[in-house]
């Protein structure tokens, strides 16, 4: 039998915090799946060498960092992406004239194995001969073609996903179900473009018109940088929307 107590490290970190980062491993392995309920705090702290109390703290620090969810009188349970939190969560494109009312549709325009450049492979921190995967598709609001996507993954991550012919509109979703990957935290960039030839062509637009660029480095609950996107947005009916807390 594998032993799970935590083991002292040479940087000091407290006990609960080695017990959430155990939690997050066997997340990551899969062992826990999203949506599914973990063991009581009784049964980890069994499992785990150590008491409830650490294990209390390390649950409540997963919850605050959104890995977890708690169902009050039921149990505590993996965090899955659902396509109304992604929404939120997420996309933060928002209509002049209110909040976009459900997730943008998404054409997808065609999806492709390539040759990273230097800079995907140092941010994805892949080898030389390492393939990456680029999905190019349009988001509609209200029927109009109004953002064109650009997303590069890693093909280590994402076996056979450039086979597709078809992805859903919430990708992170998608990661979640079929690949295992959590996308759980991202950082966006936003600068202002002009259009060139793929945009006018891909949103309708003319030439030289401004946009809205914004770009995503996505990564995992591990830390690996798992997506990097670039959004070209046309924003003569759309605004950014960021909520301060």
């Amino acid at each position: 039998m594998t032993d799970t107590t935590p083991k002292p490290s040479p940087i000091f970190k407290p006990l609960y915090k080695q017990v959430q980062e155990l939690i997050t491993e066997r997340i990551i392995e899969g062992i826990w799946k999203p949506g599914e309920i973990l063991p009581s705090e009784f049964q980890l702290a069994d499992l785990l060498g150590v008491s409830q109390g650490t294990v209390r703290k390390a649950l409540n620090a997963l919850t605050e960092d959104n890995v977890l969810f708690r169902r009050q009188g039921v149990g505590t349970f993996v965090s899955e992406h659902t396509l109304q939190k992604m929404m939120f969560h997420f996309f933060h494109f928002k209509s002049d004239n209110g909040d976009v009312p459900e997730l943008p549709y998404a054409q997808l325009l065609e999806t492709r194995l390539i040759t990273p450049d230097d800079s995907l492979r140092t941010l994805f921190d892949i080898a030389s001969d390492e393939k990456v995967i680029e999905i190019h598709r349009v988001r509609s609001i209200k029927n109009t073609a109004s953002i064109r996507e650009l997303i590069y993954l890693p093909h280590r991550f994402f076996i056979d996903l450039d086979k597709e012919e078809k992805l859903p509109h919430s990708l992170y979703h998608y990661y979640q179900q079929h690949f295992n990957i959590t996308v759980h935290k991202a950082t966006d960039k936003l600068k202002a473009v002009l259009a060139d030839e793929q945009d006018q062509s891909v949103l309708n637009i003319a030439a030289g018109q401004p946009l809205l660029e914004v770009t995503r480095t996505a990564r995992a609950l591990d830390g690996r940088t798992v997506e990097y996107r670039i959004s070209r947005a046309n924003s003569q009916d759309l605004h950014y929307l960021v909520e301060l807390n």
